[in-house]
């Protein structure tokens, strides 16, 4: 079913109605990852760019604008569902996306909802998990604002690029969706690996600060003193 959406919008791609199904389609797949967001934004921006139609500067803004109004969605679901059901999920890759975004929330909201804007699955997980943690929304609206535009204009750029070698409309908005897809799983592993790589340091570290304790060597970091040894000057006879 949704296959067919990226193809619909390209033959409206000379019509005024192109604008508002680009930002329906940007809209709900900010809290519906199904919906081909991307791949429709990258080909209407590769015909634009080598038939003039329509006007890519409208399709940065409406894609845009779509794309922070669907994050702000996503997080007023998440802040009235709440963190323990968004975490309870049957599915294991979305209940993983929703406890990283969990434990990275708080320490980097910034560049968590920037860079989750480009995976599709990830950006529904860290808006929902933004709005369940009571993230300030006037504060999230600044990040996903900015967030929207950079994935707007990173599309548009992919889409020109190859339109500035295949000067096919067709064939550039395809080669634009491969590449757009390409770099969503490729942010989605380097996350991952750093993810994995953080979580093993910090389990090392805990493990690192646990074997002291359990072999009964003195813990001055607390407070607590140092056992002392006092002299007597008795002289020990064998």
């Amino acid at each position: 079913m949704f296959d067919q959406i990226t193809p619909l919008v390209t033959e409206l791609a000379a019509s005024p109605l192109v604008y508002v199904v680009l930002f329906a389609l940007c809209l709900v797949d900010g809290f519906f990852p199904p919906v081909p967001s991307e791949s429709a934004l990258v080909a209407v921006a590769a015909i634009a760019a080598t038939s003039g139609q329509p006007v890519l500067a409208g399709v940065l803004v409406v894609a845009a604008l779509g794309a922070i109004a669907g994050d702000s969605i996503a997080y007023w679901i998440g802040r009235r569902i709440g963190l323990a059901r968004l975490a309870r999920s049957k599915r294991p890759r979305i209940a993983a996306a929703f406890a990283f975004a969990e434990r990275q929330m708080r320490r980097r909201s910034a560049s968590l909802i920037l860079v989750g804007r480009y995976i599709p699955v990830g950006r529904v997980a860290v808006n929902m998990t933004a709005g369940a943690t009571r993230l300030p929304y006037r504060r999230f609206l600044a990040i996903s604002s900015l967030a929207g535009l950079a994935w707007s204009a990173t599309s548009i750029g992919i889409a020109l690029a190859a339109s500035s070698v295949l000067h096919e409309p067709i064939v550039a908005a395809v080669v634009s969706m491969v590449v757009a897809a390409g770099l969503g799983i490729v942010v989605d592993r380097v996350i991952g690996r750093v993810s994995r790589k953080r979580d093993a340091r910090a389990a090392a570290a805990a493990a690192a600060v646990a074997v002291p304790e359990q072999s009964g060597a003195p813990d001055t970091r607390a407070g607590r003193p140092a056992t002392r040894i006092v002299p007597t000057g008795e002289i020990a006879r064998p």
